[in-house]
């Protein structure tokens, strides 16, 4: 395949300021908004445990949601191409971040709860999540792993 550039560009405004700024360390609020183009506003924090506001998204909620999103989107055209008919997709996805001299995320897993119709190949459908997570931007692009652990039934059970 022929190489081919996709470029994002999304607006991070700090929305923080009390009146002092970034006078101390508790002088102002983490809270921030993401726009891009005409697509709804994302109102953002930091995580609560950085004095975040925990009614908002914060990078690290982001970065799961945008694995597993990712992900999701592969599985579901790999199905599609696949004649895999799924009915029904959730996945609960957990990260884990630590916290040393730096902070890193040291894993995320993906817990993908599907339903397909009733007669497809589980197994199939099963291996799907294999080439999907081969395929997938987000997960390729860091730099550590990325498990996933579907659970798969069909629309009868």
């Amino acid at each position: 395949m022929a190489r081919r550039e996709h470029h994002y560009q999304v607006s991070v405004k700090w929305t923080g300021n009390k009146g002092k700024g970034t006078a101390s360390y508790k002088a102002y609020d983490r809270d921030y908004v993401i726009q891009a183009s005409s697509k709804p506003e994302i109102a953002g924090s930091s995580d609560p445990a950085f004095l975040g506001d925990a009614k908002k998204w914060n990078p690290e909620d982001l970065l799961v949601a945008s694995v597993s999103a990712c992900h999701k989107l592969w599985y579901l055209h790999l199905c599609a191409e696949a004649g895999i008919v799924v009915q029904t997709y959730l996945d609960q996805a957990e990260g884990t971040m630590v916290e040393d001299k730096t902070g890193r995320f040291e894993s995320i897993v993906l817990k993908p709860q599907i339903t397909v119709a009733a007669g497809n190949n589980i197994e199939l459908a099963l291996s799907l999540h294999h080439t999907a997570h081969e395929l997938c931007y987000i997960a390729n692009s860091l730099n550590f792993p990325v498990r996933c652990e579907p659970q798969i039934t069909h629309k009868n059970e």
